[in-house]
């Protein structure tokens, strides 16, 4: 049995809906291909369910620290009922995946097929192979395919690490117990936002970094967040490298040995989580046969159209090792179907791209970084705000974490802005339109007293102004 479509899309996640969509839109057919778990990473073990028990984690926390922060409140936090948090988090997954997955392709009506993808035929004439549960196979043929199969959680050839047993951000979001104890591999997003949901649960948190914490955002974002966890009980060892984790039987506990800054030391706890980064899911697809190159870490080879070495087939979303949001996945399944149907031609373009990490204080960043603007050779200017002179911070009582903005130091246009503080990634939005602008437009712009956006207009001033010496709203 062969049938044709003018797409065909591997995955169903967040790449694949957008393109699935908008082919749908233009008149396409379509069939999506799934092997797992219908709505990919982001509804089903990513965005949704760890936002969701981070949010609980942090209302535990503010009713433990409230009567600190705020004079005259009482509180108290009790312990966790891990099932029944567990239980509401798969709730608020089940319903999502329903009702912006399943049903929204029942509305448009493209075919949803069951099973193993795999690539077959040659470059010029590709197919896929679909093999069902009970074993049957199909062929299709399409005009255009697209792999958005994602990625999945890392693991590294630790030695004893597989015999003795850890948890990924996607099996740690499953247990019914809250540890007693936990071990973190891991200084990058997912690290800190899993590390401080179970501190927040009531988890001995230990976070083993090999430099030092989200390495790829500005220096001062990593010295704001190891002060915060300090405070939060969180025990943070830099310089350390895993080399060897054994699980003690008298108590179940998980041993690792680590190498830090050249000296052997170990680590003991109930359990161990590896939060190393993801890799791309293209394994078994057989793209070799169609001529699709792939790249060190498994990735599918694209040009910043996000055409792959065979120009019928398209990748999208973390397939591509480009930067793994969802949101990026849907603007990568869009652009192709524009550029594959729609003759767009259109580059991916990240020069405004937000990217949030949901600590609390959270991350929030939007442009260049200082570093990359002295690479890129553009003559820098920058000024860090701390939280204290933002208005909003002090009534929040919470003045941990700063706003910094990155400019040209010649033409004033900012390049960069960056924030470690509550609702960061609201200022990442904010910050989305204010790339491109100059110091002066936005320090003259409006800005709403007493929001954590007025710190950009502050932080623009200050370029200027010594803001110590403004008045709450000057």
């Amino acid at each position: 049995m062969q049938t044709t479509y003018d797409l065909a899309v591997i995955g169903s996640g967040g790449a694949a809906f957008a393109a699935a969509i908008r082919a749908t839109s233009l008149g396409r057919s379509v069939v999506m291909v799934e092997r797992g778990t219908f709505g990919g990473t982001c509804v089903n073990t990513g965005c949704v369910p760890s936002k969701a028990l981070i949010a609980a984690a942090e209302a535990r926390h503010v009713a433990a620290d409230a009567s600190t922060r705020y004079p005259g409140i009482s509180t108290m936090a009790g312990a966790v009922d891990m099932p029944d948090l567990i239980g509401g988090k798969q709730a608020l997954v089940e319903r999502l995946r329903t009702e912006k997955y399943v049903d929204i392709a029942d509305h448009y009506g493209w075919r949803v097929a069951r099973g193993e993808a795999t690539f077959s035929g040659t470059p010029d004439a590709p197919l896929v192979r679909i093999t069902d549960a009970a074993g049957g196979v199909e062929e299709i043929t399409a005009q255009h395919y697209l792999i958005a199969t994602g990625a999945q959680p890392w693991v590294p050839p630790i030695e004893g690490l597989a015999q003795a047993g850890y948890l990924t951000s996607t099996t740690a979001m499953e247990l019914t117990e809250v540890p007693a104890s936990l071990i973190v591999l891991g200084g990058g997003y997912v690290a800190l936002e899993q590390a401080q949901l179970f501190a927040r649960l009531g988890t001995k948190v230990t976070l083993l970094v090999r430099s030092r914490l989200t390495s790829k955002e500005e220096p001062e974002v990593s010295r704001a967040l190891q002060e915060v966890f300090a405070d939060e009980g969180i025990r943070v060892v830099r310089r350390a490298v895993p080399t060897r984790v054994t699980r003690d039987a008298p108590t179940g506990d998980v041993m690792v040995t680590a190498d830090v800054s050249g000296a052997e030391q170990q680590f003991r706890a109930e359990q161990v989580l590896v939060a190393l980064g993801r890799r791309p899911v293209t394994e078994g697809l057989g793209l070799t046969a169609v001529g699709v190159s792939t790249g060190a870490t498994g990735q599918v080879a694209v040009t910043d159209r996000l055409q792959s070495t065979n120009p019928r087939i398209w990748a999208a979303g973390d397939v591509t090792g480009h930067p793994e949001f969802v949101y990026v996945a849907a603007a990568h399944g869009t652009l192709v179907v524009e550029n594959a149907f729609a003759g767009a031609d259109r580059p991916i373009d990240y020069t405004r791209l937000p990217r949030v990490t949901f600590t609390s204080p959270a991350i929030g960043a939007v442009g260049m970084t200082e570093k990359q603007v002295i690479a890129a050779g553009i003559p820098c200017d920058c000024r860090v705000l701390p939280l204290e002179y933002v208005p909003r911070a002090l009534v929040n009582r919470d003045t941990r974490g700063f706003i910094k903005m990155v400019a040209n130091a010649e033409s004033g246009e900012i390049l960069g802005i960056t924030a470690v503080a509550k609702d960061a990634g609201e200022l990442a939005a904010a910050g989305v339109h204010v790339i491109g602008r100059s110091i002066t437009e936005v320090a003259d712009a409006w800005a709403p007293y007493l929001t954590m956006a007025e710190g950009i207009r502050i932080v623009a001033r200050a370029f200027t102004t010594d803001i110590r010496l403004l008045s709450c709203c000057a």
